[in-house]
């Protein structure tokens, strides 16, 4: 079958022909159709990602496809399902077997693009903004680099949950797929102050944080008394020291959250949380913003768009 793999770090991925996998015990086999892009797998190529798999390996986080082969003591999933899984690696392939725990059966109506772009985004920012930051209807939310992949799905969720969206982002194109996804306000990372407009807004009680450096620095300096911040990536490139007298005057929060890291120590929290998004999307409260399909023999090109930041919301490649 066909493989995009990494055989060098720091290298493009190599489209290789590799054999195809069978279903262990606890596993399946999925036919893969799309495989959602992430800004992780863009640390993994470089090697910089929390997990280093050996090389050479198949990149790709999550994907939607079709169960095609059921391994010893799956009872609950069926060949001919449709799911969607976060997988961390081998997305990017005809064909993956991953761990039948892993996998949330999708509803008719869900797209294989849309399912493709779902997990990881909507699940980070649902996580982090309701079971860590208890966010609460009226509150005013922060979102840095809200037209991201991430940062947008917060956007969107924090509206339906009830709270008042700042969100920032580079340039007006960018601001204005914030805005469609429910933003209440509006600042411009080029060339706006983040910290002066959150203040005149009344500051910030919730800060979600994809992008770190300068721009988390600024946030922490807008925060109300009480406010909690969420740095959950540093796509700046920039980790932040974060000052801790400055968290003792206004009595503030800083909650470390790793999506992934649930899968381990506590997965009801996902499938909880899985439960909860799948609903709101069937009942049509989610739209997610995939701004680009490509195929599998373009997966270098989707990626340079991620690198490059020339996406908004969602990169996905299409395997069949």
């Amino acid at each position: 079958m066909r493989a995009m793999q990494v055989t060098e770090l720091g290298q493009p991925l190599r489209l290789q022909d590799v054999p195809k996998p069978t279903a262990g015990a606890g596993q399946v086999v999925v036919k893969v159709h799309t495989c959602g892009l992430n800004f992780g797998d863009l640390l993994i190529i470089k090697g910089t990602y929390q997990e280093k798999p050996d090389l050479p390996f198949t990149l790709g986080m999550e994907l939607c496809g079709t169960v095609t082969e059921v391994g010893d003591g799956v009872s609950t999933l069926v060949v001919g399902q449709r799911v969607a899984a976060y997988c961390g690696f081998d997305a990017l392939a005809d064909y993956a077997a991953i761990s039948a725990d892993i996998c949330v059966p999708i509803p008719e109506v869900m797209t294989d693009e849309h399912a493709a772009a779902f997990l990881i985004t909507y699940g980070t920012s649902h996580v982090a903004l309701d079971y860590k930051a208890h966010l609460k209807p009226a509150e005013r939310l922060l979102v840095l680099g809200a037209s991201g992949g991430v940062g947008l799905t917060a956007v969107e969720l924090g509206k339906l949950m009830g709270a008042e969206v700042i969100a920032v982002a580079r340039g007006a194109d960018k601001l204005a797929v914030a805005k469609a996804a429910g933003a209440d306000h509006l600042i411009n990372s080029e060339s706006d102050d983040i910290r002066a407009d959150v203040k005149a807004l009344g500051g910030a009680d919730v800060v979600y944080d994809p992008i770190g450096g300068d721009q988390f620095k600024a946030a922490l300096r807008a925060c109300r008394p009480e406010a909690r911040l969420i740095p959950l990536g540093f796509a700046s490139g920039e980790v932040p020291q974060i000052p801790a007298n400055h968290l003792l005057v206004k009595n503030l929060t800083v909650i470390g959250f790793y999506w992934g890291g649930y899968t381990r120590v506590n997965p009801k929290v996902l499938t909880d949380s899985f439960a909860v998004l799948i609903d709101w999307y069937a009942a049509g409260k989610l739209k997610p913003h995939v701004s680009k399909v490509l195929p599998l023999d373009q997966a270098n090109a989707a990626l340079d768009l991620l690198r490059t930041r020339q996406a908004t919301g969602k990169v996905v490649v299409r395997i069949d």
